[in-house]
């Protein structure tokens, strides 16, 4: 516009320039080949082109001032639409097994046999160890002859008092003594099975850790390391703030770094104590290991579901203000004439965030159409124009 202007003012002074009798035209002095006549016109023709350039700037000037549509701030906009919204509070944790424990010995002795190696399958119940027993099994013996000798003595007694031959006193004397023999014998049995070390349940021997011929005592001697993979879990600790939230039967996004392996858990038992040290309290996760390569004490990342809305308006949190009374609020376009809009200030509440994103409590309508680029440079009230982006 501002080029055609100015072509038509230089055609017009041209034109006046050249229409009158007593000045020559332009083709007229380049006719004529007079030199200093040349370099007049074209003095004076540079005089008038300058004059039109400061005019065309005037009128540039008044056309800003004059068109609102100018002054109109470009903004983009987008609308606002329910979707579900989930919120996973973010832990780490420690895989654990109840089944990993040390196997200590219940009797003190030389560890005469060692029946296991590491890495062997066991079941539950079996031999791993012999201590020995320091006489016993010959005490045993001697016992047994004598519980034999009063059980005989007792049989007698009976047949006797059964015939009303002989008092009550000896019966009850034969009857004491052989069930005393018993009793003993059954105590003798007891230590010298203490004297086999078995496997409390099935697994596998993770470590062999005292050696055949060793001196070993009951709760300090260290004797095997004993690991069951098939029940893992993943204990970790939870602020005490998600403490309804996050419960019994929660999914759970679970990531090993190390394995570089990623699966979907819930929880397993949520603590009903609060450790009073961190405020926060026990949860366990827990895991397949049908593949055996999770172990005990694994690192693990775990994403919690506290939180799910299955219609939630969900906005950046970069285009939300806050006033001086505190409230948030952002801007959406109303009375939309073609791409002209009137900026509106609403005020909203939000939740929780996921990301660059927060939740809009209240404030917003699913479809409301809000302000995104330019957010931070409009008004209550104005006139924007809203850019189409493809």
């Amino acid at each position: 516009m501002k080029h055609i202007i100015k072509l038509t003012l230089v055609t017009v002074l041209l034109v006046s320039c050249g229409g009158g009798e007593k000045t020559k035209s332009v083709e007229d002095l380049i006719a004529s080949g007079n030199l200093e006549q040349l370099r007049t016109k074209k003095s004076e023709l540079s005089e008038q082109q300058k004059q039109v350039e400061s005019q065309i700037k005037a009128i540039d000037a008044k056309i800003k001032e004059l068109n609102p549509l100018l002054k109109v701030p470009l903004v983009t906009t987008f609308k606002a639409k329910e979707e579900k919204f989930e919120h996973f509070v973010e832990l780490q944790g420690n895989v654990s097994t109840k089944q990993n424990i040390i196997i200590y010995p219940e009797y003190s002795g030389v560890l005469t046999k060692v029946y296991v190696k590491e890495g062997q399958k066991v079941s539950a119940g079996q031999a791993l160890a012999k201590i020995d027993d320091g006489g016993l099994g010959q005490q045993l013996a001697q016992m047994q002859i004598q519980a034999d000798l009063a059980k005989t003595t007792f049989n007698r007694q009976k047949r006797l008092w059964d015939q009303k031959i002989g008092s009550e006193i000896q019966y009850l004397q034969a009857k004491s003594n052989y069930e005393a023999q018993q009793k003993a014998i059954s105590q003798m049995q007891q230590q010298i099975g203490k004297t086999i070390v078995r496997a409390p349940f099935s697994g596998t021997i993770d470590d062999v850790i005292t050696e055949q011929g060793t001196v070993v005592g009951p709760g300090q001697s260290q004797l095997f390391r004993l690991v069951n993979l098939n029940s893992m879990y993943i204990e970790t600790d939870v602020p005490e703030s998600y403490l309804t939230n996050v419960t019994e039967g929660k999914t759970v996004e679970v990531n090993f770094p190390v394995l570089n392996k990623n699966m979907t858990a819930t929880v397993r038992q949520a603590g009903n104590f609060i450790n009073p040290a961190n405020r926060t309290f026990k949860v366990e996760v827990a895991i397949p290991n049908s593949d055996k390569t999770i172990k005990p004490n694994l690192t693990a990342k775990l994403k919690i579901n506290d939180y799910t809305n299955e219609k939630a308006i969900l906005i950046p949190q970069s285009i939300i203000s806050e006033n001086a009374e505190g409230e948030q609020y952002v801007y959406t376009a109303t009375s939309k004439n073609d791409s002209i809009a009137t900026v509106k200030r609403v005020i909203i509440k939000t939740g929780k965030t996921e990301g660059d994103f927060i939740e809009v409590l209240s404030g917003l309508e699913n479809g409301a159409e809000l302000i995104d680029e330019g957010a931070r440079s409009v008004k209550d009230g104005q006139e924007v124009k809203i850019l189409e982006i493809e």
